[in-house]
């Protein structure tokens, strides 16, 4: 397990607790970004490290692969601003705070400014848990498939080369490119994820302030000024760097079992790390990962 400080989870809204739901038009682009991220998020999560055969394992190794990281950093923060509005307190003191009419702009210029407003603190808290629930589940569910490469070994078909290795890093490439196309489903299954609720303590990241400052805008109806906002630069070299790991270790790999560690260790653990990572607030030493496997 990664280490945390999370919280008991609170109790999930109800009619009588509710919630804010962006309805403008210009909202409909925070949920999709949101809802791409959690997409990825619940399929990589999905995959089975129960392997039977090579094409269990070319297929999986295409789910780890299906996201572009630009647009997974922009759905991680549209995810965190979507759990930053299920906090009531923070929904009310933005719109009281909305007589201000410069605060769009400072928001823009300094996304930790969302904390100082009423609620901030409990909205910051929300994003972070609901980053860190889903940054966990990935790297966790990335050990158990990381453990299948040496457990599937005893299968004889695990120790066959793989075919056409210069294609298959072809195609994950190819799909690391692709842009999320949205499925039935998609968006009702992240509004519900983050409406689970509970509260993540700690110095807010500027991951999860940017997300805060995002929902703060969209709650006065500027979300097209958080476009800036949906990118970090630490958080974007550690995705950069686990997708160039992931490239670095199928180019080395030669059996399938090595092509189930770089699944588990670098399209799963990795950027599930990254998630984590980005939760907390930075230090002066920033963690790269690296392509490891050993034979």
């Amino acid at each position: 397990m990664l280490a945390g400080c999370a919280t008991s989870p609170e109790p999930r809204h109800t009619a009588s607790t509710p919630y804010y739901t962006p309805t403008a038009r210009s909202d409909e682009r925070l949920e999709a970004q949101a809802s791409a991220f959690e997409s990825f998020m619940h399929k990589a999560s999905g995959i089975d490290a129960s392997f039977s055969g090579p094409g269990e394992v070319s297929q999986a190794l295409q789910t780890g692969a299906s996201h572009e990281p630009k647009q997974f950093e922009a759905g991680m923060i549209a995810y965190a601003a979507m759990a930053a509005l299920q906090e009531p307190g923070f929904v009310a003191g933005v719109q009281r705070a909305s007589r201000d009419r410069d605060l769009a702009n400072r928001l823009t210029a300094n996304p930790e400014l969302a904390t100082d407003l009423p609620g901030g603190d409990a909205a910051a808290a929300r994003a972070n848990a609901a980053l860190f629930r889903q940054g966990e589940a990935l790297a966790d569910d990335g050990q158990k498939v990381k453990r299948a490469a040496y457990s599937v070994q005893h299968q004889a078909w695990s120790k066959a080369r793989v075919p056409d290795p210069a294609g298959r890093l072809s195609r994950v490439k190819r799909l690391s490119t692709v842009s999320y196309q949205a499925s039935a489903g998609d968006e009702a299954r992240m509004r519900g994820a983050v409406a689970q609720g509970g509260r993540r303590g700690g110095a807010t990241s500027p991951v999860v302030a940017r997300g805060v400052a995002l929902a703060a805008l969209s709650v006065l109806g500027q979300s097209d000024r958080g476009r800036a906002l949906m990118s970090e630069p630490r958080t974007a070299m550690c995705l950069r760097m686990a997708k160039l790991n992931l490239y670095q270790c199928l180019a080395s790999a030669g059996p399938h079992y090595e092509d189930i560690f770089c699944l588990g260790q670098h399209a799963m653990i990795d950027p599930g790390q990254c998630v984590v990572e980005a939760t907390k607030a930075p230090t002066h030493r920033m963690v790269a990962t690296k392509a490891s496997y050993r034979r």
